[in-house]
């Protein structure tokens, strides 16, 4: 689960700093994995290759909203429905967060990171990929992302960003802080 601190002013002009929660569940990611075409990671970077702008803040909007809930009182369910999402949209707080993921590699690749529970990008792709008919019980590990030191992603031309971005968004690498 992320725990994301937004800042915002809001409609009575007041500025406000706020926490919102964000979390995919196993068979949530696993449905959005199944929901693209050999997988939402494959979706990414064939979106990414084609320079499809309109697709990528489609995604990350689904992303977002798909993520976004509240928890509850005593901690046991994380809640999730179209009215909470509908509030959420609507808020100040939603443009904030979207336009900075939608602008900022690295805030979107924690965003991503910080939704998925540790060890399913992996699995929830075998399912979409039709390698594993279904989901297994037990979570895999998660292998150790690739670091790419900060001088050398500042220095990468855009047809190599374009080419990290899907290793960003799966997990298979880190820009190093």
């Amino acid at each position: 689960m992320l725990k994301k601190t937004i800042t915002y002013t809001d409609f009575n002009g007041e500025e406000v700093s706020e926490d919102f929660f964000f979390h995919l569940s196993k068979a949530e990611l696993v449905e959005l994995e199944m929901s693209h075409q050999g997988g939402l990671s494959e979706a990414l970077k064939r979106i990414v290759a084609a320079e499809d702008g309109k697709s990528i803040i489609a995604e990350f909007k689904n992303i977002i909203l798909g993520a976004y809930g509240q928890k509850s009182e005593d901690g046991r369910r994380f809640i999730k429905n179209q009215q909470l999402r509908d509030e959420f949209e609507s808020t100040e707080a939603y443009s904030v967060l979207f336009m900075e993921l939608v602008t900022k590699t690295d805030a979107a690749i924690e965003f991503i990171n910080g939704v998925i529970p540790a060890g399913m990008a992996e699995e929830a792709a075998k399912v979409a990929s039709g390698e594993e008919k279904k989901p297994a019980l037990a979570v895999a590990e998660k292998p150790e992302p690739e670091i790419i030191p900060r001088h050398v992603f500042d220095s990468m031309s855009e047809d190599e960003l374009r080419a990290l971005g899907a290793r960003l968004a799966s997990g298979e690498a880190k820009i190093a802080e």
